[in-house]
């Protein structure tokens, strides 16, 4: 009897450690095959399958599981200001990132990578920083270009020239907005529209997409297009005749970033710093090249940084900081006066 009350007694004891060992991994996160996996979660504007690629790699590399949780701007701000610990980084847009930081949103975070970024893609006081940008840039058919004598590489060039030219219509993407208003920003209102419409004339196409418009120069419909370095990079490994000019009075560029939320809890901000220092690695700047997601990395420590061949092409130093009255203002003076004017052809 003794013999079976010992071997009752020791089933008892497994049967305890085994919950007691299930209790423990549910709660340090997300389990797989019996091990515990970190979870983080953040906050993005970003794209999904964007998104999604950065959650694979990270995960395949560090164990920590990476949830985004995607949200227009204004929504992000919204959540992400409110002390609810639901997520520990957001990963957004520069204009994001700023309004946020105007709130309080962010728990300062510096380390090794971040150091390396440049002034000019982080927030001062290392609220957040940009890992990524995305410029503007001619892209121009190598057949056309030559047959140029003067390849125009200014936006004043370009503006008085007799050639085809596509580009997104400023009303169909931010990305395309945005150079209007940092036109705007860097060389004065009534510049930046003299420049407009002298270009104006010479567009074949206002594209819905931001990448019709090298698609066109690629295929020839057009000669040149003002387009997103992302999408002619990847028009470019495809084997299109395409050749990138940079604007070499600057060009705007629109910035991806990401800022660790003073809401959360410290060994959530301390995770979410280790995933921010991973993102300015060469190995997330590859996931995201492997796919045809061609981004200028801030960190200039990195190998991807030194391949890129217009790694020192020229950024407009004024930064588009307006209201969304203003915007709506600047959009509406082109759409009226630029885009459907008579007068402007």
């Amino acid at each position: 009897m003794r013999r079976y009350t010992t071997l009752l007694l020791t089933a008892f004891l497994l049967v305890v450690v085994v919950v007691a060992g299930s209790a423990y991994l549910a709660g340090s996160g997300h389990v797989e095959k019996g091990v515990a996996m970190r979870e983080l979660t953040v906050y993005t504007t970003l794209p999904a399958e964007h998104a999604a690629l950065l959650s694979d790699g990270y995960e395949k590399k560090s164990r920590v599981r990476v949830n985004f949780v995607p949200l227009s701007s204004k929504d992000l701000v919204d959540r992400a200001a409110k002390d609810d610990r639901s997520a520990a980084l957001v990963l957004a847009d520069e204009r994001t990132l700023a309004e946020l930081s105007k709130r309080g949103a962010f728990a300062p975070y510096d380390s090794e990578a971040t150091d390396a970024v440049p002034e000019e893609f982080r927030q001062e006081q290392g609220a957040w920083t940009g890992v990524w940008y995305d410029p503007v840039v001619f892209a121009v058919n190598s057949d056309y270009l030559r047959t140029l004598k003067n390849v125009p590489d200014t936006w004043t060039e370009l503006s008085r020239g007799e050639t085809r030219i596509s580009m997104t219509d400023f009303v169909a993407a931010d990305a395309a907005s945005n150079l209007l208003y940092s036109l705007i920003a860097q060389f004065g209102d009534e510049e930046a529209y003299r420049i407009l419409r002298g270009i104006h004339p010479q567009v074949v196409q206002y594209t819905k997409y931001l990448s019709n418009p090298v698609r066109q120069v690629g295929m020839g419909e057009a000669d040149i297009s003002i387009a997103v370095a992302s999408e002619t990079l990847r028009y470019v490994a495809d084997g299109y005749p395409i050749r990138i000019i940079y604007p070499a009075d600057g060009t705007a560029y629109t910035l991806a970033g990401a800022g660790v939320l003073a809401s959360a809890k410290p060994d959530d901000q301390q995770a979410a710093g280790e995933f921010v220092d991973w993102l300015l690695s060469d190995e997330a700047q590859t996931i995201l090249w492997q796919k045809g997601f061609d981004f200028l990395p801030t960190n200039r420590a990195t190998l991807a940084y030194q391949q890129f061949a217009g790694k020192n092409l020229v950024l407009f130093t004024q930064k588009p900081d307006f209201t969304d009255e203003q915007r709506h203002e600047f959009l509406d003076r082109w759409v009226k006066y630029i885009r459907f004017s008579k007068a402007g052809k």
